[in-house]
């Protein structure tokens, strides 16, 4: 492990010194989507355009790979050619979801900057990734003392498009008040938004990792985002860290690297400011604890296992859709609640049929709208991608390799926080932010109150902006 990091010093390997590599979004490869360029097609001997369907990462506009190597844009009705669904059938899904629930995300985009890291990244297991990327997006400015930075990370299948998920909190005046501060939203190591990814090409063969793609830690993403933030933006000293779910996995991940007391017993592997003081000021979890219990490891791998059945998983992974779409499916069960699933559905029918009917003709809505999530999820989102990155939440576990308990390693960890919790959340029930506010010793609990379960923490936005305005105001 690499030895204390401060931004006085030389942040790398003793005198090894780093040098921030910033790739710019106009010279991104291929699909715009993942760091493939069009080698993914002839490395798999298909069509390098038929691959960029497969990717299904979704995106406003995309760009392929001419034969003279120059990235020319394809529009979105270029889609259509590639096996997409047409408008027709596209504006039906979007009707059908009407009378459904209300959709956490909107339009999902890779665009940003990306952030190459200079050497090869040793992992937590030991295994080592070439070439390690991320993409990012800013928004506001950096003032003089570089140290006005709120960073924000998103969940299992966001991106780093704040506004696409959270841009009620974010702008002038708001809880992400861009005229106070420089605010960074990272995409996650292994995410087909922008980052190195399963699709990735693997320098070491000239081919897609797919499924050998390294098995990445939530450690890892937070340590390549840690030094992403000191080595390219240069930044002096973060304000706060806020994230939901996979995001507040993060969060705590940075309040363990980057805001543990000089006194900490992993002092060593840990970020700090040129004072000696933590490199992050505050810290805001919400809706996740302190590791993935049995019961979040149940609910990944029920997913995995809808994706491992499907019969194109073995021989042809990127196709295995059906299997992803369940996968979406059995998500969307657990981030709700029974009684917003009663709120929204009770046992109604789509197209005026009869409450009488049952049995496999029964046109339930509720039915329809997790047909329609599952559906829509696959023009976003690539099987292999989404078992890393479950795979990668089940690794969450602040204490591992660090400590004898979690009270040694959150004792540490003096920063002011802000846990948040859902009162309805049956995926990170309560007593798992209680069991946060138990051992940071610097630390409150606050209540979001929601029907939506989960999934409050995105829905709820509101409430959440006012929660942590208030706590940044606190804490200015």
């Amino acid at each position: 492990m690499a030895s204390r990091l401060l931004l006085s010093r030389t942040p790398w390997h003793g005198s090894t010194k780093i040098h921030a590599a910033i790739r710019p979004s106009a010279s991104l490869l291929f699909n715009n989507a993942s760091p493939c360029s069009g080698a993914l097609g002839s490395s798999l001997g298909t069509d390098t355009s038929m691959i960029a369907a497969n990717n299904r990462c979704y995106y406003s506009t995309a760009t392929k790979t001419t034969s003279l190597g120059v990235n020319s844009t394809m529009q979105s009705s270029d889609w259509n050619s590639l096996g997409r669904k047409d408008s027709s059938m596209i504006a039906a899904n979007n009707r059908r979801n009407l009378s459904g629930m209300k959709d956490e995300y909107g339009e999902m985009t890779s665009d940003g900057d990306t952030y190459v890291h200079p050497t090869p990244l040793t992992l937590e297991n030991g295994q080592v990734l070439p070439e390690a990327q991320l993409r990012y997006q800013t928004y506001g400015e950096l003032n003089e003392a570089r140290d006005n930075v709120v960073v924000i990370c998103h969940a299992l299948t966001g991106n780093a498009s704040l506004e696409a998920w959270w841009g009620d909190l974010l702008g002038p005046g708001k809880a992400f008040d861009t005229d106070r501060y420089l605010v960074v939203c990272s995409n996650i190591l292994g995410s087909c938004y922008g980052s190195t990814c399963p699709t990735s090409i693997n320098p070491s063969t000239g081919k897609p990792y797919l499924q050998d793609f390294p098995d990445v830690s939530v450690q890892d993403t937070v340590r390549l985002q840690l030094y992403m933030l000191v080595n390219a933006l240069k930044v002096q000293s973060i304000k706060s860290v806020i994230g939901g779910s996979f995001g507040g996995m993060q969060a705590m991940e940075f309040a363990v690297q980057g805001g543990s007391s000089p006194s900490s017993p992993i002092a060593s592997d840990c970020f700090f400011a040129a004072n000696e003081k933590p490199l992050v000021r505050t810290v805001i979890p919400i809706a996740c604890g302190a590791a993935h219990t049995a019961w979040q490891i149940a609910i990944s791998e029920t997913q995995r296992q809808a994706i491992y059945a499907d019969p194109n998983w073995e021989s042809n992974p990127l196709q295995a859709n059906g299997g992803l779409s369940v996968a979406r499916q059995i998500g969307m069960v657990s981030y709700r609640t029974a009684k917003g699933y009663s709120q929204k559905f009770g046992r109604n029918m789509q197209d005026g049929q009869s409450t009488a009917q049952y049995g496999s003709s029964a046109g339930w809505k509720v039915k329809s709208y997790l047909e329609y999530q599952g559906e829509k999820f696959l023009s976003r989102f690539d099987p292999i991608t989404y078992v890393k990155m479950t795979e990668q939440m089940d690794s969450h576990d602040v204490a591992r390799g660090r400590g004898d308990s979690l009270k040694d390693v959150l004792d540490h960890v003096e920063i002011p926080a802000l846990v948040l919790g859902i009162d309805s959340d049956v995926l990170y029930p309560l007593q798992e932010q209680q069991e946060l506010v138990d051992y940071l010793p610097n630390s409150e609990l606050k209540i979001v109150h929601s029907d939506d379960g989960h999934d409050g923490f995105l829905l709820e936005q509101e409430q959440v902006a006012n929660h942590i305005s208030n706590f940044l105001k606190q804490h200015d």
